[in-house]
């Protein structure tokens, strides 16, 4: 397949195309989505496909959403932005009764086809009320999907799924992964079926599992540890609901160690449903405890410097994989 170099933003920017040009039921709105905008991902589509298309919308995250699922029950396939997942929290209940209910509450005659895109400004010194990543609040509530991509080809191939998906997908960016470059295949309907986990880099002695910017600190944190003699596989969730469980106890088994890496904050996290599960269906497989790093459990401060600490690195990483590797006695101490 032919692949040709892009960034992050050009990726979803090409998925965003493609879905506009296929099929007449696909549109966009949010907040300054439209040229000249203030948004990378939907640079130069209002201009190519018109303003009814391309909608831009008051600063409401409650209309934005209600009126995306009011589209998607008349037969429409909406994009919906929410521009920084701090503000998503404004259109919880539409998303969480509502989007998420309908298939049920309908006994399976009508379901919201929504795609929510919203983005995580974390790492930027943007203060506490623009950093958080809450990818976990949305992996607690049936009938949603989550799905975080970390590199170019996985955005615009999971993008391409969300939308055509029959369910309303939260679709998770990382504002500092936008100008990452990758290989992308030029196909316009590239798609990457939502549910599967890939391994980036195969490994024997532990598990690094990631998502989003974890999976670019996972990735150094197992270049250092080779530096070490110590071969880690690196695994990118990719989406969080449906969660590749098959793919991920099928790695640990191998390594018999994991530790679990994320932006969100550790505590209640996305990584200790992980773990859990890593415990209970591997308990007689692994030889140590399955460690998590995970952003710290405080408001962002603004200040770089310190923001910088809130967030995993290879740094920590690379330390809670050589406590897999400790002998358990050294682990008690």
């Amino acid at each position: 397949m032919e692949e040709r170099e892009m960034t992050m933003r050009e990726a979803l920017n090409a998925a965003l195309d493609h879905a506009l040009a296929s099929d007449d039921r696909v549109f966009l709105l949010g907040e300054d989505i439209a040229d000249p905008g203030a948004s990378g991902p939907t640079k130069g589509l209002s201009t190519k496909y018109g303003t009814d298309r391309v909608l831009d919308t008051p600063i409401s995250e409650a209309a934005i959403v209600g009126a995306a699922i009011g589209a998607a029950l008349d037969g429409f396939l909406p994009v919906a932005e929410i521009m920084i997942m701090d503000f998503i929290g404004i259109a919880v209940d539409q998303i969480v009764n509502h989007a998420a209910k309908l298939r049920f509450m309908s006994g399976g005659r009508t379901t919201a086809p929504i795609t929510i895109r919203t983005q995580v400004y974390g790492g930027l010194g943007t203060g506490a009320t623009h950093s958080q990543s809450l990818e976990a609040w949305f992996m607690h509530i049936p009938g949603l999907k989550v799905i975080v991509p970390a590199t170019p080809r996985d955005a615009k191939g999971l993008l391409t799924s969300a939308i055509f998906d029959p369910d309303p997908c939260i679709f998770v960016e990382t504002i500092r992964l936008q100008g990452q470059r990758g290989l992308v295949p030029a196909e316009p309907s590239f798609a990457i079926p939502l549910g599967q986990a890939d391994i980036k880099r195969p490994g024997s002695d532990v598990t690094l599992i990631a998502y989003g910017r974890g999976l670019v600190e996972a990735t150094e944190a197992a270049s250092r540890l080779e530096d070490e003699g110590i071969d880690a596989e690196v695994l990118d969730l990719r989406t969080l609901v449906p969660l590749d469980v098959e793919t991920m106890l099928d790695s640990v088994r191998r390594t018999r160690r994991a530790v679990v890496v994320h932006d969100a904050v550790r505590f209640a996290g996305p990584g200790a449903e992980i773990a859990a599960i890593l415990q209970e269906e591997l308990f007689g497989d692994l030889v140590a405890p399955v460690r998590r790093v995970g952003a710290r459990f405080v408001p962002n401060p603004a200040s770089p410097s310190l923001d910088a600490q809130v967030y995993p690195d290879a740094g920590r990483i690379v330390a809670a994989a050589r406590r897999t590797l400790e002998p358990a006695s050294a682990r008690r101490e």
